[in-house]
């Protein structure tokens, strides 16, 4: 018998622990695309290096306290006044412009920021 990989319950949506793949910080990467933003996960497949598909990503959407992706990417953010998304379990991107290699430390405080709320 399969079983579905999410449930909803009271408007919430509960994935299975089976199904969650365990994030591999030293494989982490920040990605910029040309529209659709900044994006930070592990790389799951990649083509031709304009589409890559990322595991386990959140969307920086927001960010203080670094000038570049790159200073990002080292070092991390300011937590407060940083707008940072949901993980979501995969996404796929297109038109990357960047792909830059995360240091252990940002990724770290990078996945584990609270979850911007309005």
């Amino acid at each position: 018998m399969e079983y579905p990989k999410t449930i909803m319950h009271d408007e919430v949506e509960y994935v299975r622990k089976d199904s969650i793949v365990p994030i591999e910080l030293s494989r982490m990467v920040l990605i910029r695309t040309y529209s659709a933003g900044v994006h930070f996960g592990e790389i799951k497949s990649s083509l031709d290096g304009q589409e890559i598909t990322l595991m386990n990503a959140r969307r920086l959407y927001k960010w203080k306290g670094a000038l570049s992706l790159s200073e990002v990417a080292v070092n991390g953010v300011e937590l407060s006044g940083s707008q940072i998304t949901v993980i979501v379990p995969t996404i796929t991107l297109t038109n990357v412009i960047e792909v830059i290699p995360m240091s252990l430390t940002a990724a770290k405080q990078l996945m584990e920021a609270k979850t911007w709320q309005k």
